[in-house]
């Protein structure tokens, strides 16, 4: 089985958790050692990554409502990242930009358009992104930006 779906709009990252110290008057209470504190660290993820994950769970759903690969299936993901063209680009550069001769080396970086959309079809595609045991990202420029996925399963031998 493949599903081949699209992001519109311009590539996008995984962004770090930031860190978020809140503090109490009547303090905290720590799970682990039952003493009070008051202070409390808490990881929040940026809210660009919540809405892009978002927009890559509901792209998927939107072209695949009821299917979801086996809980057990290996699967091979293809990525490929079309990034706008910058407004100042002559046309001789924005022509070998289009031909493929020049591609983006900017952010943001593949492993991060990796994750971001592994980890958005978590429960959605598949169980768990550790089912994917192949993966290929490639970043490309285009005049429509936008995120192009391919997810098979691979049958085994």
């Amino acid at each position: 089985m493949e599903v081949r779906f699209t992001v519109p709009g311009e590539p996008t990252g995984k962004g770090r958790p930031q860190t978020k110290v809140m503090y109490s008057a009547k303090g905290f209470t720590d799970k682990k050692t039952g003493k009070t504190r008051n202070t409390l660290v808490n990881n929040v993820t940026p809210k660009k990554t919540v809405i892009y994950e978002n927009l890559v769970r509901t792209e998927y759903c939107n072209a695949y409502p009821e299917f979801r690969f086996a809980d057990d299936a290996m699967l091979d993901m293809r990525i490929m990242a079309h990034y706008s063209i910058p407004k100042s680009a002559s046309k001789k550069k924005k022509a070998s930009m289009l031909a493929n001769e020049i591609r983006p080396t900017k952010k943001p970086d593949m492993d991060n358009v990796v994750k971001i959309i592994a980890d958005s079809l978590n429960q959605v595609a598949y169980r768990d992104d550790t089912q994917i045991v192949d993966c290929q990202c490639r970043k490309f420029y285009s005049e429509t930006p936008r995120v192009e996925v391919i997810i098979r399963s691979i049958e085994p031998k």
